[in-house]
């Protein structure tokens, strides 16, 4: 075959792939503009959503930060209102614990409580502020509670590796040491000393402790 021959065939074949483009444009083009449309305007609108999001996060977080120095320097009133001006999921989350923060500042024990409880019970509720919420009523329990109320409480954080495990014991010890059982205070605090993972300050309380709980036990 001739380079005049091949020449030949080359140009027909591409008028042929032309043609076969041409029609599948044809019949497929509208889509495939439709398509590529789509997917800009999803990519545009998707990073204006996460801009939106950016900003309701700062915003909220601003108000958040506010209402905290509001708290802090005993503005209860306007730092209540603050508190309930935060509209953000994870800030006001962090709102709710913090008034009820405020309500144990003050003394009011009981409302405290009921809010961490109703905190924790919300399924909307982020699971790790819902267990900060169970461990803080805990600790504001120890002084009226009994052990095996605090027990009921506190059970779920008996386990190997769970975040929250020593300071469930460090109250369940400290509510068996008011009702003087201090053989069971003692075997929390132990737990607390012989976990090298546990806080150093948690550490150096439950060795305190266990100083002032050995007296009370029966020599051997």
């Amino acid at each position: 075959m001739s380079d005049t021959d091949e020449s030949i065939f080359r140009e027909v074949d591409e008028d042929v792939r032309n043609e076969e483009y041409k029609k599948l444009w044809d019949r497929f083009g509208k889509y495939v503009s439709g398509l590529a449309i789509a997917v800009v305007v999803g990519v545009a609108g998707f990073q204006a959503w996460k801009y939106y999001e950016v900003k309701q996060a700062e915003e909220a977080g601003a108000i958040y930060g506010d209402a905290v120095k509001q708290a802090a320097a005993g503005k209860t009133e306007d730092a209540l209102a603050a508190f309930a001006a935060v509209h953000h999921d994870g800030f006001s989350q962090l709102a709710q614990l913090s008034v009820a923060q405020m309500s144990a500042d003050k003394g009011e024990t009981d409302k405290a409580v009921a809010a961490y409880d109703a905190f924790a019970a919300d399924a909307k509720s982020d699971p790790a502020l819902a267990d900060l919420a169970r461990i803080r009523a805990g600790y504001l329990l120890v002084d009226t509670a009994t052990p095996e109320q605090l027990l009921t409480r506190l059970a779920r954080f008996d386990k190997e590796g769970d975040a929250w495990r020593n300071e469930a014991r460090e109250i369940l010890g400290l509510a068996a040491w008011r009702v003087k059982d201090f053989a069971g205070a003692k075997k929390q605090m132990d737990a607390i000393y012989a976990d090298a993972k546990a806080p150093g300050a948690m550490r150096q309380r439950a060795q305190i402790l266990i100083q002032l709980l050995t007296p009370n036990l029966p020599q051997k």
